[in-house]
C-alpha cells in the first residue's frame, strides 16, 4: 500500500526482471553469500583464545600433605588448569619437586607453589633476600609444641657449662617456616628441631651458638 510516497512493495516490472533472471545468477549470489559467512566465522574463529592454549601443566597435592613429608611421586598429580587462575611460583616439573620438604600443611588439590616448599624461594620469601633457613634443637621441646609454621620468635642462648649465667639473645623477629613431627614412637632423645628463616649474618650466628650454647624461645 502507497501512502504518500513509493511504496516497499516490489514493482511489477522488478519482479518479472527477477523471475526471468537465470538460474546460475542466484546460484553465484548463494555461493558469495556462503562464502563471506564463512571469511566471517573463520576471522571470529582467529580473535578467538585457544582454549588449550590458556592452560598450563602444573602439580597439584594427591591427598593432605603433613609438614615435613619429603614428596614423592604419588604425592602428586599433574593437572591442566587455566594459566590466567594459576598461583605466582605454581610448579610443574615433577623431577624439580621430587624429594623435596613441604614446609606446611597442604590440601588435596592445591597446587603446589615454591613457598610451600623448603627452599632459597621460601627463605627470601619470609625474611627477605639472601636470608637462610636454619635448624634450631631447642634445650625443651615442650616450646615445640606451642609454636606453628608463620609464628615470630626471637632465639636465646645460654652456655651448658654455666647455670649461673644470664641467656643472651642471638637473633631477633626469626621467622617459623616448619617444625618437626612429635615422633611415633617414644625414643627418650631430643631429635625434634624447628626452622627459622633469618637474614644470613644472623642466621650463622643461631647457628654457631647452637654448637656451644642450649637455645629457647620467645614468642611475638
Amino acid at each position: 500500500m502507497a501512502s504518500g510516497g513509493s511504496s516497499l512493495d516490489p514493482t511489477a516490472l522488478t519482479r518479472l526482471r527477477q523471475a526471468l533472471q537465470p538460474e546460475w545468477v542466484h546460484t553465484v549470489r548463494a555461493r558469495r553469500i556462503a562464502a563471506g559467512a564463512l571469511v566471517l566465522l573463520a576471522g571470529a574463529s582467529a580473535l578467538r583464545a585457544n582454549p588449550d592454549g590458556d592452560r598450563a601443566a602444573v602439580l597439584v597435592a594427591a591427598h593432605d600433605l603433613a609438614p615435613g613429608v619429603a614428596l614423592t611421586a604419588t604425592d602428586v598429580r599433574v593437572e591442566h588448569q587455566l594459566a590466567a587462575t594459576l598461583p605466582d611460583g605454581a610448579q610443574g616439573d615433577l623431577a624439580a619437586v621430587e624429594g623435596a620438604t613441604v614446609a606446611g600443611p597442604v590440601r588435596r588439590g592445591e597446587v603446589l607453589t615454591d613457598v610451600r616448599l623448603l627452599g632459597s624461594r621460601l627463605a627470601e620469601r619470609t625474611a627477605g633476600a639472601d636470608a637462610r633457613i636454619v635448624p634450631v634443637q631447642l634445650a625443651d621441646n615442650a616450646v615445640l609444641d606451642v609454636i606453628r609454621g608463620g609464628d615470630v620468635v626471637d632465639i636465646l642462648a645460654a652456655p651448658d657449662s654455666e647455670p649461673d649465667a644470664q641467656p643472651r639473645v642471638v637473633a631477633t623477629d626469626a621467622v617459623v617456616v616448619l617444625v618437626s613431627a612429635r615422633p611415633k614412637a617414644a625414643t627418650g632423645a631430643n631429635d625434634r628441631v624447628v626452622l627459622v628463616a633469618l637474614p644470613a649474618p644472623a642466621a650463622n650466628n643461631v647457628a654457631g651458638a647452637a654448637l656451644t650454647q642450649a637455645l629457647t624461645l620467645t614468642l611475638h
